[in-house]
């Protein structure tokens, strides 16, 4: 009995290994490679294409005016829950 049910797990996964690989050669068809690949299952990180971006940095000012705008809207929120 344990025999059995160790085979056909073993069944299983080769089945699912099975579809893992088919898989990834129709995925890599339909990303335009038109290169199959090999029935690995692992995946690849993916490369970066182009140029990076710069961080965007904000002006001190900029920086103040948001953050004396955001004060107002906690203020006025504040404001409006003493009211009621």
């Amino acid at each position: 009995m344990i025999y059995s049910r160790a085979m056909s797990i073993e069944s299983i996964l080769a089945e699912i290994d099975a579809e893992i690989a088919r898989l990834t050669q129709v995925r890599s068809l339909l990303a335009g490679s038109g290169k199959v690949t090999s029935t690995s299952t692992e995946r690849k990180p993916k490369k970066t294409a182009g140029k990076t971006r710069k961080k965007r940095v904000l002006s001190p000012e900029a920086r103040k005016k948001i953050a004396d705008a955001q004060r107002k809207r906690w203020a006025a929120q504040k404001a409006k829950s003493k009211k009621d």
